[in-house]
């Protein structure tokens, strides 16, 4: 299957370049950048963007991750492999990832959690890069974007 155009990001004057502005500003927001490489897989994951389900855990690698705690995404409510205050991170993207799912996107409990190991900078910054993430397994969703096999994350 063929792309159905190129990314939209990379057709639209200033769009990448506004992209990659607020992904460095989120990535300065003071929350670790393996919570957030941890974020931006488990999103990817759950909307289905092959492009990013592949680039996140290799660049998570070159950055030092673990095989265990990239393979146990999907399932890290029942694995060992995480922090507490990874848990809040992960079970936020989830709920701000699947905001339709339930009356009340994003449930009290699950913001005070993430709210007790994240300042506000910092939950500002996660909730952010969680929606540009979204963004960018939308954009990828929508118009086929494909796995490049020499892609050099």
């Amino acid at each position: 299957m063929n792309s159905r155009m190129k990314n939209p990001a990379m057709v639209v004057p200033e769009a990448m370049h506004a992209l990659m502005a607020l992904s460095k500003a989120t990535s300065k927001g003071g929350v670790p950048q393996k919570t957030l490489d941890l974020v931006h897989l488990r999103a990817s994951q759950i909307n289905g963007c092959s492009v990013c389900v592949d680039m996140h855990p290799r660049t998570a690698r070159k950055a030092g991750e673990s095989e265990e705690r990239l393979f146990a995404v999907a399932a890290w409510r029942d694995t060992p492999y995480f922090t507490d205050a990874e848990r809040a991170a992960l079970a936020l993207t989830e709920c701000v990832t699947r905001l339709s799912d339930r009356s009340d996107a994003v449930p009290d409990d699950v913001w005070q959690e993430a709210a007790r190991h994240y300042d506000e900078t910092a939950l500002g910054a996660l909730v952010m890069s969680i929606g540009l993430v979204n963004l960018w397994n939308r954009l990828n969703a929508a118009t086929r974007q494909r796995v490049d096999p020499n892609a050099r994350w």
